[in-house]
């Protein structure tokens, strides 16, 4: 699992790199691999890391909501995520939960 590079996507260009540095059931951590195209969206990640700091659930929800409209992520062996939970930090790092089926 550790080195694993699963991939985000938007409109099916790559946009970033998340190189798996471990995990914490349900989560993974990662790396984070910037790639041209990112850039724009960094705002979103920021404003859902400030949310959950500041316990803004709601507004949590909504970000999270967002996040999974901007994108889609492919596991290691190239195969779509059905869905996930995707947190990018101002670190340079990120945790992300996944499913195999969308969610309710």
């Amino acid at each position: 699992m550790t080195g694993e590079v699963w991939r985000l996507h938007r409109s099916g260009v790559e946009i970033a790199r998340l190189v798996v540095t471990g995990g914490d059931f349900p989560w993974l951590h990662a790396q984070v691999e910037t790639l041209a195209g990112f850039e724009e969206f960094r705002p979103v990640f920021l404003e859902l890391e400030q949310a959950l700091d500041a316990e803004e659930y709601s507004r949590a929800d909504e970000l999270d909501g967002r996040v999974r409209e901007l994108f889609t992520m492919t596991f290691p062996d190239g195969e779509p995520v059905a869905e996930f939970l995707l947190r990018i930090y101002a670190d340079g790092t990120a945790g992300w939960r996944w499913h195999d089926e969308p969610f309710d």
